[in-house]
């Protein structure tokens, strides 16, 4: 008998208790009971349920970030102590029982992974959060799941997805993302839009030749200092339009709470810094000028990543040119330089795979991190690769002063693109000073509300340059990665670094956040015990799975489906 197979057909009779790891609170000392996990018993499932066994599992760092802030993490909203969390949301999961009012939509066998972002009502219920996540071996699927705000959460895997390979589609969605992603062109329609202007005596022939007209015009729109002539134009458009009108004398409290977009006429350091608390969700900064800032600007960059903010500009008096002449660009630039800030980490690593692999990507890759073992793991996995396309790929560690050298030849071209993997303010700060013309700065990593960054924002109007960040991934993002996992097109097997049992993930989340192992860790709930095993260490514990690596170190299906024939009990 073949126990994958058995296994994939969930023909195994469902045990009595669920094992799993519960987090009490902040710290190491709150996971689990005695650092191991616990049995509980075995779910019962309503008619509008699903109980599914959880199969493999990737270990995120923020994974790290609930372990170390505990009941203080934005996205848990309940008593720890009493009601734990169980983290786990890069998961792959199979059906093991169907709830009455289902068994027409889900068969028991049914695959799926989960997009982890579910909102009910506008209100976050995450799985690995607020929902029992996928270190453990079982779970529920309720209908926040089932029918939440965007739908079904759920994404059907083939049959002949690998369990790895699908449950790492998650952390793979998000980057993806990082490079879909869309600003508005021109002012919100409908919003509220507010102008100051830096000089009463400014004499620049103001106009917005789009986005407050008849066609599109905000509702409400506050005035600050505005330039009389100017002023008396906006006044009577907006009359004309409908506009409310709200003078705003005091740009530190404006009478708003939140305004969508806010447009400078002119260089204040002052004013950016006194009107950018009041910018809402996705909400867009115009700077209208063509004059440098006085000074760097402090600039709120984890907004730029959790809210979406965007600062745009240009020289031209034409408001709207500061929106739409240039677009803000969110794909890396064909041809162009691009370099990776904390490249040799598991996320940085997905980041390098997708610019050497994407269809009319950069020219040049550089990658810069501190740790040396990493670093020389990210080069022998991509370099070969890189060059055989043309590729300039550099690996540097800028803590060496020789390579710090080097880096600095290619700062001084001045990059197209940079991506910040490392959520460090003076990394933002530091990289934005070597952007090119039109250059934009992709704040991945996730610093938190509040982290300021000093930024020389005269290049956003003078040079076209942007800063962009984001959080997470939408289902449409899942759904593009799947499926470029599923054809051939993105391999995320190659992210894993280490695999082991359920009982490994204590010390899988002790080697996330000492960067011991230069990808991802992956669980597999439901193998007989296993310590946690770097890839290359199989070539002694498990011979013929080694043997199924991609050139001794890159995880396979075949690998995995090996591994499981020798590991489930």
């Amino acid at each position: 008998m073949d126990k994958l197979n058995e296994y994939r057909k969930v023909s195994e009779a469902l045990p009595d208790h669920n094992t799993v790891w519960p987090l009490y609170g902040a710290g190491f000392d709150n996971l689990g009971r005695d650092g191991k996990p616990i049995d509980v018993p075995i779910q019962e499932i309503g008619p509008d349920q699903l109980l599914v066994r959880h199969d493999a599992c990737g270990i995120c760092f923020s994974d790290i970030k609930v372990l170390k802030l505990g009941q203080e993490h934005p996205r848990i909203y309940r008593d720890m102590r009493s009601d734990p969390v169980v983290l786990g949301h890069e998961v792959a999961m199979s059906v093991v029982k169907v709830g009455e009012n289902l068994r027409d939509q889900y068969h028991v066998g049914d695959r799926f992974t989960i997009q982890a972002d579910i909102y009910v009502g506008g209100v976050g219920y995450a799985y690995g959060y607020e929902m029992q996540g996928g270190f453990s071996t079982y779970g529920v699927i309720d209908q926040r799941v089932l029918h939440g705000d965007e739908g079904n959460y759920l994404l059907a895997v083939k049959p002949s997805t690998g369990y790895t390979e699908s449950a790492l589609t998650e952390p793979w969605a998000c980057v993806v993302a990082a490079y879909r992603l869309e600003y508005r062109t021109q002012i919100k329609p409908g919003g509220t839009a507010w102008i100051l202007g830096a000089s009463p005596d400014d004499a620049r022939p103001y106009t917005i030749s789009a986005g407050f007209d008849v066609a599109s015009h905000p509702a409400r729109l506050l005035l600050t200092d505005v330039p009389a002539g100017f002023d008396a134009w906006l006044r009577e458009r907006a009359a004309a339009l409908g506009v409310e009108v709200i003078d705003a004398p005091d740009a530190a409290n404006p009478p708003v709470e939140s305004v969508d977009d806010i447009i400078l006429l002119g260089a204040s350091a002052d004013l950016i810094e006194a009107s950018s608390p009041r910018l809402a969700n996705f909400g867009v900064f115009a700077i209208v000028t063509d004059q440098p800032m006085p000074r760097p600007v402090q600039i709120d960059v984890g907004r730029v990543h959790y809210n979406r903010w965007v600062y745009v500009g240009g020289t031209s008096p034409d408001i709207a040119q500061a929106y739409s002449a240039k677009p803000v660009r969110s794909e890396l630039k064909a041809g162009g330089r691009a370099w990776f800030i904390g490249a040799a980490g598991p996320m940085g690593r997905m980041h390098v795979q997708r610019a050497i692999q994407v269809s009319d990507g950069p020219a040049v890759v550089v990658c810069t991190d501190v740790s040396d073992h990493r670093l020389e793991d990210l080069r022998i996995s991509f370099e070969a690769e890189a060059k055989a396309k043309g590729i300039t790929f550099i690996c540097l560690n800028p803590a060496n002063a020789e390579a710090a050298a080097v880096l600095a030849k290619y700062q001084a071209q001045g990059f197209d693109d940079i991506v910040v993997l490392a959520p460090v303010p003076k990394l933002i700060t530091d990289a934005a000073n070597h952007l090119g013309d039109d250059g934009v700065v992709n704040i991945f990593a996730g610093v938190a509300r509040g982290t300021m960054a000093a930024l020389d924002m005269s290049t956003v109007a003078l040079h076209g340059a942007r800063h962009i960040g984001q959080s997470g991934s939408t289902i449409s993002d899942l759904k593009t990665t799947l499926s470029q996992a599923e054809s051939g097109e993105l391999s995320p097997n190659r992210a894993v670094a280490a695999v082991g049992s359920l009982s490994a993930f204590r010390d899988g989340l002790k080697a996330v956040q000492d960067a011991v192992f230069p990808g991802k860790v992956v669980i597999y709930p439901h193998i007989r015990e296993m310590p946690l095993t770097a890839l290359p260490d199989l070539k002694d514990v498990l011979p013929t799975v080694y043997a199924k690596l991609k050139d001794g170190r890159e995880w396979t299906s075949e690998a995995e489906e090996e591994f499981l024939r020798l590991m489930l009990p």
